[in-house]
């Protein structure tokens, strides 16, 4: 699944890290400050920046980001690789998938920050993290990890998932239906999630072979010495 998984775990320990930040920062004081400051300069830039047809386009990364195209997208994948019987990257797929959904109302309760003013479409529940962020890295950099085969070919592709994930991510601020920081913390927990999902499952399966491997040594060393 992973060409060098242990370089994936050192990877999600940093964006782990930068989360971390983000998420304090954010936690000391999600309506003030320095955090709040630069949310509302960035709002006040979207404001300024908005035009008929990016709107337009944002409102429909927004769909693309939603409920209604991410789990039916999630589901086929699902289906793919079991029945490719691809049990670990299923595993991994799946695990991403369900802690993330679990962290996102789980993380918006425990913050309780307000939306936004004058969002541009309709929206639900609090802001931080954003939904939408998390959802959409999970699933693009997730989908990329689990079905393309670790190369050259792999590393394009997820490049092209990143830049999803953050005009996703970007169209909810476009339309004020988040404030950046909230984009932020979620895109980063998406991407920890989706990457550090499989390379954990790589190393536990790797410690547990050497682990056979050991005992059939032995169990040989055994046999010799009777």
């Amino acid at each position: 699944m992973l060409l060098n998984h242990r370089r994936a775990l050192r990877l999600c320990g940093v964006l782990l890290l930068a989360t971390v930040v983000v998420f304090l920062l954010v936690g000391r004081d999600p309506n003030r400050g320095f955090v709040q400051e630069i949310d509302d300069a960035f709002l006040r830039l979207m404001v300024d920046v908005r035009v008929s047809p990016l709107v337009w386009l944002a409102k429909a990364l927004s769909v693309a980001g939603g409920v209604w195209v991410n789990w039916p997208l999630r589901v086929l994948v699902m289906a793919l690789l079991a029945w490719r019987r691809r049990w670990l990257q299923l595993c991994a797929f799946v695990l991403a998938v369900v802690t993330s959904e679990l962290f996102i109302g789980t993380l918006k309760d425990f913050y309780g920050r307000p939306r936004p003013p004058d969002s541009l479409i309709e929206t639900g529940g609090l802001s931080f993290p954003s939904g939408h962020a998390v959802a959409g890295a999970v699933t693009a950099v997730g989908i990329v990890v689990v079905l393309v085969p670790p190369g050259a070919r792999r590393w394009r592709w997820e490049l092209i998932a990143a830049g999803v994930a953050v005009l996703m991510a970007l169209s909810r601020t476009y339309l004020s239906a988040h404030w950046l920081s909230d984009v932020v913390g979620g895109g980063l927990l998406g991407i920890t999630l989706a990457v550090g999902w499989p390379a954990l499952l790589q190393e536990l399966r790797g410690a547990s072979a050497q682990d056979s491997a050991d005992d059939a040594d032995d169990a040989g060393v055994t046999s010799e010495a009777g």
